[in-house]
């Protein structure tokens, strides 16, 4: 086992965590004062480093365009042919991802507990989920609405862009700007994500829509995607940005396929997923770093960490948790002034 104590003390024994990385959790470079900008490039060249989740996330949203899209003369005219083939690859990538993360860290426990922020097993013979099985009840969620979501704003775009209602680029013709994009993308889809996030957990929408996936305290690779299904309504829509951005067919897909993989592994309740056991280089080679333990602390406080990272929504609205004992207390302080107003407001 490999938990790291942060250095406010023994943070395992403090937070409860099985495992967690160097605390406290700090945002990125460019969200601190004053901005270093060596630390910023380093930041940005480290999370494209192969074998990072916005290489996999990138290289799999070009084989989708390469050779699972509809051409530009097919998605001129609207068939279910062509959007059921797109809703069906939804599927088929989900389910690799999502099942495959959960039969490596669950089914098949190949690595045990190594990495593994929170130590509980998945909820089972629990009212709180259909068929008293979490795991039963995230696949259902997961498979049936969101791979509809994804091919309703997906098929939209391919649409457009075919009638001349969608600017579309051609990567080649516009090097420069469909670099910058590559970059940019994934900071509009946290920026996106922070403040469709917060919205969610405000009065009505948090009780009647996010609260379904808040069932999942602690999380599994089906939790990414398990949600009401509005909510995958709110979640994809960051798509729609490509309807007045002029950009690549690759850079829309990005946008969709971060969530069908990036939710699921962001979810896993592991800080990485090791291929192997062994310590030496060729261990550090097989090790995917997926996880998230700033949405995991999320998962656990509830009123903190609305966004990711790289996003500045947290800052903004003081409800930053660092994932230390301090941050902890800072958050039920937090929680205790969000339910006083609520109950005064009632």
């Amino acid at each position: 086992m490999a938990d790291t104590a942060g250095p406010t003390g023994d943070a395992r024994s403090e937070t409860r965590w099985h495992h967690v990385p160097d605390l406290p959790i700090r945002m990125a470079p460019f969200l601190r004062w004053p901005m270093r900008p060596g630390e910023v490039v380093r930041h940005v060249a480290a999370s494209w480093r192969p074998f990072k989740p916005r290489v996999l996330i990138l290289v799999t949203a070009f084989v989708v365009w390469r050779w699972f899209t509809p051409s530009f003369d097919e998605a001129r005219t609207w068939s279910l042919d062509w959007v059921a083939a797109i809703w069906l690859r939804n599927v088929v990538l989900i389910s690799l991802a999502a099942g495959g993360a959960h039969l490596w860290l669950y089914r098949w426990n190949r690595q045990g507990d190594d990495l593994r922020y929170d130590a509980r097993p998945l909820g089972r013979d629990k009212r709180l989920f259909l068929f008293r099985d979490q795991v039963k009840d995230n696949i259902l969620l997961t498979i049936v609405p969101a791979p509809i979501a994804g091919a309703a704003y997906e098929s939209l775009w391919w649409w457009a862009a075919a009638n001349g209602h969608a600017p579309n680029l051609g990567f080649s013709d516009h090097l420069w700007w469909s670099l910058l994009l590559v970059l940019l993308v994934p900071l509009w889809s946290i920026g996106y994500f922070s403040v469709g996030h917060w919205l969610l957990h405000r009065g009505p929408m948090y009780r009647h829509v996010h609260s379904w996936h808040h069932r999942n305290v602690n999380v599994g690779p089906w939790s990414g995607l398990s949600m009401h299904p509005a909510e995958h309504v709110v979640l994809y829509g960051d798509a729609l940005l490509f309807l007045l951005l002029p950009a690549h067919p690759v850079h829309m897909l990005y946008i969709v396929v971060q969530h069908h993989i990036g939710a699921p592994l962001s979810h896993t309740g592991h800080h990485a997923i090791r291929f192997t056991r062994s310590e030496g280089r060729l261990g550090r080679i097989l090790t995917l770093p997926i996880g998230d333990f700033f949405h995991q602390v999320h998962h656990r406080f509830i009123e903190c960490n609305y966004g990711g990272e790289e996003s500045p929504m947290d800052g903004w609205l003081d409800s930053f948790h660092d994932g230390t004992p301090e941050g902890e207390q800072r958050t039920a302080e937090r929680r205790r002034r969000i339910n006083a107003n609520r109950r005064s407001a009632a």
